[in-house]
């Protein structure tokens, strides 16, 4: 059985997070609860999704991110077959879609 993230741990999370006001309630947040290297892994991939999105290519995004080929494909490969949150996120942020 594949494993999920829809438990009542991750529920009260969300809510938490949900709850925070700001970008520095952010911060204080994740700097209390994070390593710097959990949050930095999480900002690298959004990031790579935001290239990605705007159709860079493997070699630009890692040469602007810093991230593993590997990491690249495995945030294309959840872009693809994810539940589109990401391009949501991107309307909302006002990052238009590259040129296919």
């Amino acid at each position: 059985m594949a494993k999920t993230i829809r438990t009542d741990a991750v529920d009260d999370l969300f809510e938490a997070m949900m709850s925070l006001k700001d970008k520095e309630e952010f911060y204080s947040f994740f700097e209390d609860i994070c390593t710097t290297n959990e949050v930095l892994s999480i900002a690298e991939r959004f990031e790579v999704a935001k290239l990605l999105y705007q159709n860079n290519t493997y070699i630009e995004i890692a040469a602007k991110t810093g991230a593993s080929t590997a990491t690249i494909s495995r945030v294309n490969r959840f872009l693809g077959n994810g539940n589109g949150s990401c391009e949501l996120l991107f309307d909302r942020m006002g990052i238009s879609k590259g040129k296919e």
